[in-house]
């Protein structure tokens, strides 16, 4: 059973999916290299958990006693002594998730299972750099994950069952509904479905078919969605989306796989979303959409 977990990168993902595994009960480290963003973490954290309070979806002192169990550092071996899981939410590039799994493989115990949150990436791009494959998996989390419900378990080639075993009875002791993945391949189930929507989106925008606000409210009023292509790219960070389609390309040389010319220019003129303050939509200083950005010259 998996009781103590080290979650490793503190931005919103890692931060969100230690406080998730310490609501379930467990023993959690959450570790990044730089004290003052383990502390902006705790900050965030408190917010979001006081909002959800507030609103009565989470018992006041469940998450006093959820945040007893969390436990912030910068020495990772400290830590890894005795831990069960680690599971990795650092930066989206490759040779820096592969030397710090070696590190860790050299850190931990032999049982302890090793677990990348990225989509980017597949098992067996990482699990190649450490002695364990066969206790390696990606555990991918969805943004934010204090809300979101599903968490792609996906297995490398070398995965061995009671990884896995070990892994879905993790994901649902954290009341998360698993996806497994028997093979791996890049950008594993949602993110490739959402990921066709997008590219759509993004056709439909630079054809000059329709707006952004117009694609938007089609896809809400149409099609249900929660919200558009768009305002969803905006929220998770544009960059995080051309990231990922930048390794993707990298891996394959496909040219399909490469990010679009607006999302490239956005990012590179350091347009990222609703955390910037500008993306697809406009936005104030508390994150409120005041309007519809002009994209031309970015198609």
């Amino acid at each position: 059973m998996i009781d103590k977990v080290l979650v490793a990168g503190s931005g919103a993902m890692g931060s969100q999916i230690a406080m998730v595994a310490a609501l379930a009960g467990c023993e959690v480290t959450l570790y990044d290299i730089d004290r003052g963003a383990l502390e902006r973490a705790l900050v965030d954290l408190r917010e979001r958990l006081d909002r959800q309070v507030a609103k009565g979806r989470r018992p006041a002192g469940k998450v006093e006693a959820a945040l007893d169990r969390l436990s912030f550092t910068t020495d990772l071996t400290e830590e890894t002594a005795d831990v069960d899981l680690v599971i990795e939410a650092i930066v989206e590039r490759l040779p820096l998730k592969r030397a710090f799994f070696a590190r860790l493989d050299g850190l931990c115990p032999a049982r302890t299972l090793l677990a990348s949150n990225s989509s980017s990436f597949v098992p067996s791009a990482m699990a190649s750099a450490t002695a364990r494959p066969d206790r390696f998996l990606n555990l991918h989390f969805f943004n934010p994950a204090l809300v979101m419900a599903c968490v792609e378990v996906v297995r490398g080639p070398l995965t061995a069952d009671v990884a896995v075993e070990a892994a879905l009875e993790f994901v649902e002791r954290l009341g998360k509904t698993p996806v497994v993945l028997d093979n791996e391949i890049p950008g594993f189930v949602a993110n490739r479905l959402l990921g066709a929507v997008r590219d759509e989106a993004i056709g439909l925008l630079e054809g000059g078919y329709a707006g952004v606000e117009a694609i938007d409210t089609a896809a809400r009023t149409a099609l249900g969605y929660p919200m558009g292509p768009f305002e969803l790219m905006d929220l998770t960070g544009i960059d995080i989306g051309y990231l990922t389609r930048t390794a993707r390309f990298e891996e394959t040389g496909d040219p399909a796989d490469a990010p679009s010319a607006t999302v490239t220019a956005l990012v590179e003129q350091g347009h990222l979303g609703r955390k910037s303050g500008h993306g697809f939509y406009t936005y104030d200083g508390a994150g409120n959409r005041t309007g519809t950005a002009d994209l031309k010259g970015q198609d």
